[in-house]
């Protein structure tokens, strides 16, 4: 058998294998012998069949069946002794089959990147220092209370978080507009729940007043019969009230799940909580930030194979979530956007599987229960988390991925420049944590 290879760009090769004559005219033999014995023929014996007789029925198909064999066989050896790792499938076309002759079929294929770089040596990473402040925990505090509040009406003019009771109309050139009409409808002026410009029309309004309101729609309004347009909405206030937020007290406290200890347990849980938060940001910001330098030292031409298929991936992934209302890819995105994310996670992805080998990582039992454990913690009942994802193998596989890359981060920072930088727990959660 002969081999050579050629490269085709970057990744791209061309194996030719050359099978002898002998070799493939003893297959050749050895299926039409055996076919012989087996085929069955009006006017013959079974098994008596004559071999011209088969091969002058079936000689096309057999040398196709030939040919396969020897391509499935002496691709592997070829490939193996080449020393090529494969990153997709081959397309293969053969010479024209022909007994007493040689087999000659190219196969082409894309082949694995060169990862130069398994560690960050010389890089520096930067690493949000973040600290909890008693503001950062009067903050929350406050937040829960605005979601518990109570509404007390008012007879005075209505102000920007009061909450009306409304019943509206809308109508373009007279006519009115499907969809834009409702009776007692809730709206908390400056919550953004309506269109934008009616809010701020009822702001001033008082209980049992009616209003015109014209709302003028952006030309990129997603309903295209009213992008551009302004329609007028007709606007009766059947109740203005204003929010009462809850006093933080022991009542506060009990009601969010402090049986004990009151306010200042309250203060001390909430404080532990953004804790928790903020050290899973502080990971995730850190971890883009390795894989970007990642990418930095290791710039390499991706197999288009590879990236067509994250392509197909991520599309079935975002019309599945679409269909339950929560798309993870903005609507509208078009495929360079889709080539752009599969392309950086198809490198990321062969870069981390090459540092995982050399490194010979594998997952730590005791730390994928930790994490298991600390993901529990925001749940009422953490035991029974904790069974419910070790009952299923691939939901557990899911955290040991996550754990064998945070080891990979980890190792890697050991090698890297690490900068720690002062933050507050705001800026904390405005840092980008995406990578594609």
């Amino acid at each position: 058998m002969q081999v050579s290879v050629e490269s085709i760009g970057t990744l791209g090769r061309r194996l030719t294998v050359a099978v002898p004559a002998e070799q493939f005219e003893q297959a050749f033999a050895e299926r039409l012998n055996r076919l012989s014995r087996q085929v069955k023929l009006p006017g013959f014996r079974p098994g008596k069949v004559p071999t011209k007789v088969v091969e002058a029925r079936y000689g096309g198909k057999l040398l196709e069946e030939v040919a396969g064999d020897l391509i499935e066989t002496t691709l592997r050896e070829a490939i193996g002794t080449q020393g090529l790792k494969l990153a997709g499938g081959t397309r293969i076309r053969h010479k024209p089959l022909a007994r007493g002759q040689s087999f000659e079929y190219t196969a082409e294929f894309e082949v694995f990147p060169e990862v130069r770089k398994l560690d960050l040596a010389g890089v520096e990473i930067e690493r949000p220092s973040v600290g909890i402040a008693d503001e950062d925990v009067e903050r929350t505090i406050e937040t829960l209370r605005q979601q518990r509040v109570t509404w007390n009406p008012t007879d005075r003019a209505a102000q920007r978080g009061d909450r009306l009771m409304i019943d509206f109309v809308g109508r373009l050139d007279g006519a009115e507009v499907e969809g834009a009409k409702g009776q007692n409808a809730t709206v908390v002026l400056g919550s953004g729940t309506f269109v934008s410009g009616l809010e701020d029309g009822l702001i001033g309004a008082k209980t049992g007043e009616s209003r015109e309101v014209p709302v003028a729609f952006p030309s990129d309004y997603r309903h295209a019969p009213l992008a551009g347009k302004t329609v007028q909405f007709e606007v009766k206030v059947n109740e203005v009230a204003e929010p009462v937020p809850p006093a933080v007290d022991e009542e506060f406290a009990k009601a969010l799940g402090v049986q004990d200890g009151g306010v200042e347990k309250l203060r001390a849980e909430v404080k532990a909580n953004l804790e928790r938060e903020a050290a899973g940001r502080v990971r995730a910001v850190l971890r883009r930030n390795v894989m970007q330098a990642l990418l930095r030292a290791n710039p390499m031409e991706t197999p288009a194979s590879l990236v067509a298929a994250e392509i197909d991936r991520m599309k079935r992934i975002a019309e599945a979530m679409r269909g339950a209302g929560t798309p993870p890819v903005a609507e509208g995105a078009d495929d360079e956007l889709y080539r752009k994310r599969a392309t950086v996670r198809v490198a990321l992805g062969l870069i981390l599987a090459e540092i995982v080998r050399a490194r010979g990582i594998k997952p730590d039992p005791a730390r994928v229960r930790a994490r298991v454990q600390e993901m529990a913690q925001d749940y009422d009942a953490p035991e029974k988390f904790v069974e419910w994802y070790y009952a299923d193998p691939e939901r557990l596989g899911e955290i040991e991925s996550t754990v064998m890359e945070e080891r990979v981060v980890e190792e890697l920072l050991a090698t890297a420049q690490v900068r720690d930088a002062p933050a507050g727990f705001q800026e904390l959660l405005k840092m980008d944590v995406s990578i594609d």
